[in-house]
């Protein structure tokens, strides 16, 4: 059993994936450090380095790699990664997606806390930060939409979403 989460940034999906690893004992992919690790690089790093569509090509390789193995894994993708090439059809095709979907309001709350370690938001004044997410959400949404099943997070802990999702995938035919 494969169980991907999929989400913006700050919805929580590497804490929670951490979580479901250690309940279920299934292998730990965090797509973004996978990355990382491959080219010794910090993701901010590679697109400074590389740029944005480097990125992407590397992103879906090191996607399908994960996504082929014959493992139980969880495994918890970047914001932007269900949006390119068919990496969203790939993560269905091969996986239990789920879709973290949180409201603008906490995820501007959460990512104003650490916006130096994500170079999509780095620059962006926290007064322009709901804006900016709201703006991103309404473009990104129809790909995550996309996912199996749709998990709410808002006003629920991390070990609520987590059990949430075990009882999904203790479900899915």
């Amino acid at each position: 059993m494969k169980i991907t989460l999929v989400g913006y940034m700050g919805t929580g999906k590497s804490h929670i994936s951490n979580i479901l690893s250690n309940k279920l004992n299934f292998k730990l992919f965090d797509l973004d450090k996978e990355i990382s690790k491959k080219y010794e690089l910090s993701i901010a790093e590679i697109f400074k380095n590389h740029g944005e569509i480097f990125f992407r090509k590397s992103e879906k390789e090191t996607l399908d790699e994960i996504l082929s193995s014959n493992e139980s894994i969880i495994l918890s993708v970047g914001g932007g990664t269900p949006v390119y090439y068919d990496n969203m059809e790939r993560i269905n095709e091969k996986s239990i997606s789920i879709y973290l979907r949180t409201s603008v309001s906490t995820l501007s709350e959460r990512l104003k806390k650490n916006k130096e370690k994500r170079p999509l938001i780095a620059k962006i004044a926290d007064e322009d930060l709901p804006e900016f997410i709201a703006k991103h959400l309404f473009e990104r949404n129809p790909f995550y939409a996309k996912a199996l099943y749709i998990v709410d997070t808002d006003k629920k802990n991390a070990e609520e979403i987590a059990e949430e999702i075990i009882q999904i995938a203790l479900c899915h035919p």
